[in-house]
């Protein structure tokens, strides 16, 4: 028996010194190193080397200023285009036989027929096809006014607006020989596009003459002939035979009464019944102003005159001609051209050496 008694001590002793070495093993740090959960300094290096290579793709981390503020308000017009588009309205057949069917209607085949193919799709499911149209608005505007999703953005925004302006927008209908520059022709979509190349992130733009636009993809060459070619273009618009006949302006301004709030309706009434039938002389005076704004880009002398009278010009015409877009009634699907001429104009203005780009 204390054969048994003495053996069973012996054990519980040595299991007893056994649970003790590893207890202060596991619990000494001399006894056991433990890992640093961190992943080493390589390792985290070359992760923020990656983020950082994918930035300089998605996102625009240096344009500050002019430019950048130029980007801001580029969202900020999405960002309204988005709130229109989830209208209730535009949830509705509406927004197919209003919009894109009155859009494609007189047009020459290449707007019609695929204006008419997109019509039948949308016809099956308005209210889907139409919160997919607002999201895809509401998306760009959100890539626009955070840095690092910039240029995916601005590139979303250069298809969409033309995918738009084809197949909604009816070209802004400059094929059917009625599109006046007064009531937002070529349409307000199509300058979208060429605001969001304007304000591409790219080299830093020089001091002077040119602005943001002549640090664009397009250069200072090519962006002064898309200035030129825009505004010539309304030159010739507003100067078409059906544009300019007696009582052309009258009936354009005076038929966008409908659906307009009284104070807005009765200046309407008054800007058409003060034109009267003098559609001729006011589209040759419009012709003149166009032509001047158009030329005036091309010399340091005249670029900034040329570029306050196209914000006047276009500040009036979206009061007078196309009643801040309709979205007063609505029904508007964007402001129209109006706010985006001064855009394009602040990005031809001519920077100072304190300006940053």
């Amino acid at each position: 028996m204390s054969t048994l008694t003495d053996l069973s001590k012996t054990i519980h002793g040595r299991v007893t010194r056994a649970w003790r070495t590893g207890m202060a093993s596991a619990i000494s740090p001399a006894a056991t190193p433990v890992t640093s959960p961190a992943a080493p300094a390589p390792l985290r290096a070359r992760a923020g080397r990656a983020r950082l290579g994918i930035l300089r793709y998605t996102g625009d981390l240096d344009s500050g200023g002019w430019r950048r503020g130029l980007q801001i308000a580029l969202g900020l017009v999405w960002l309204l285009d988005a709130a229109l588009q989830y209208q209730p309205y535009m949830f509705s057949r509406g927004f197919v036989t209003q919009v894109i069917e009155s859009s494609a209607d007189g047009n020459a085949a290449i707007v019609l027929t695929p204006a008419m193919w997109a019509d039948r799709l949308i016809t099956h499911d308005v209210a889907a096809w139409n919160a997919g149209f607002a999201t895809i608005q509401l998306a760009i505007a959100v890539g626009l006014l955070w840095r690092p999703t910039v240029r995916p953005a601005l590139a979303g925004s250069i298809v969409w607006s033309l995918a738009v302006w084809w197949l909604s927008e009816g070209m802004g209908d400059v094929l059917t020989g009625t599109a006046s520059p007064v009531t937002g022709a070529p349409g307000a979509v199509i300058l979208y596009a060429l605001i969001a190349v304007l304000v591409w992130p790219g080299r830093s733009a020089e001091p002077g003459w040119g602005g943001i636009a002549a640090a664009s993809p397009l250069g200072a060459r090519g962006s002064r002939a898309a200035w030129v070619v825009l505004w010539g273009s309304f030159a010739y618009l507003i100067l078409q035979p059906a544009v300019r006949a007696p009582r052309g302006l009258h009936d354009a301004i005076a038929g966008n009464a409908a659906g307009e709030p009284a104070w807005l309706a009765a200046l309407d009434r008054h800007t058409a019944a003060a034109i009267g039938t003098h559609g001729l002389a006011v589209s040759i005076v419009l012709a003149a102003v166009f032509v001047a704004v158009a030329v005036g880009i091309l010399f340091p002398a005249t670029a900034r005159p040329a570029l306050v009278l196209a914000a006047v010009v276009s500040l009036a015409i979206w009061v007078a001609g196309e009643n801040f877009g309709g979205i007063f009634t609505g029904q508007g699907t964007d402001p129209n051209s109006g706010p985006l001429l001064v855009l394009l104009a602040a990005a031809y203005w001519p920077l100072r050496a304190s300006a940053g780009a």
